[in-house]
């Protein structure tokens, strides 16, 4: 497919960001690839199957103002324009009681999770909105903790449930200048992230459980797919999951 259309990843150097990325340029986007890891953003840009469309490592730190203007700045300069934007940077905290928390940790999440959605989406509003033709869309990484808490997440959860609201408000917000807002859930994809699960991961009811994954292509054809509907329609929300993760129910 063709495209010829400007997407930009954040977390884009492993995991969800790198799947994303190299899905969306497969389906004919050039792709920025942001991240804090210059030399795993260099792997993703390796990763593509074909130079036709270019993929741009931008190392940024997303919690940072000044970082996040610079890769705006960057994606001017080059491209002119952004079609898409998915915002998927994100980190966790030790999986301890809330109240073991440092504020250190809890503000390290928020700062990723919560506040580089934000400056992200606030900068590509302001090129959105300026560049002709104009608009995009802007996709939010939620996670199934927009939904549900794991046992000791509550900087995580407390985000992805902030996050939740932040694409609810940027979609109404974004409709009179041809942008969309959606969000994607993901649960227990088959990532470094991810990979305690095979071990097993604790459980509500106390219990230690091994927990299905899925392949992180799914979650990257998801992405894909919403990127590339018309601005005159849009996903809101969308979950995709391993079928057998305990999610749905009580367990």
């Amino acid at each position: 497919m063709e495209n010829d259309k400007i997407a930009l990843v954040t977390g884009a150097g492993s995991g969800i960001g790198r799947a994303a990325s190299l899905a969306l340029h497969a389906a004919g986007y050039s792709v920025v690839l942001a991240g804090r890891r210059a030399a795993e953003l260099e792997r993703t840009a390796a990763a593509a199957m074909s130079s036709e469309h270019p993929m741009l490592p931008v190392p940024t730190d997303v919690s940072e103002p000044k970082s996040v203007q610079a890769l705006f700045a960057r994606i001017r300069e080059t491209f002119g324009r952004l079609d898409v934007l998915f915002n998927n940077a994100g980190r966790g905290a030790p999986g301890v009681p809330m109240e073991d928390l440092t504020y250190e940790q809890w503000i390290a999440v928020v700062g990723v999770n919560l506040t580089g959605v934000f400056l992200c989406a606030q900068e590509a509003i302001r090129l959105m909105k300026a560049q002709s033709p104009r608009g995009g869309r802007i996709i939010n990484n939620g996670s199934i903790s927009a939904h549900t808490p794991r046992p000791h997440s509550a900087p995580y959860t407390a985000t992805k449930h902030a996050v939740t609201g932040l694409t609810k408000s940027i979609a109404l917000d974004g409709r009179r200048h041809d942008i969309a807002c959606g969000q994607i859930d993901i649960g227990n994809a088959v990532t470094e992230m991810t990979e305690r699960m095979t071990a097993g991961v604790p459980q509500a009811n106390g219990t230690v459980l091994v927990e299905p994954r899925m392949d992180v292509r799914h979650v990257a054809d998801a992405v894909v797919y919403m990127a590339n509907l018309p601005l005159d329609a849009n996903v809101l929300f969308l979950t995709v999951m391993a079928t057998k993760m305990p999610f749905a129910g009580r367990g």
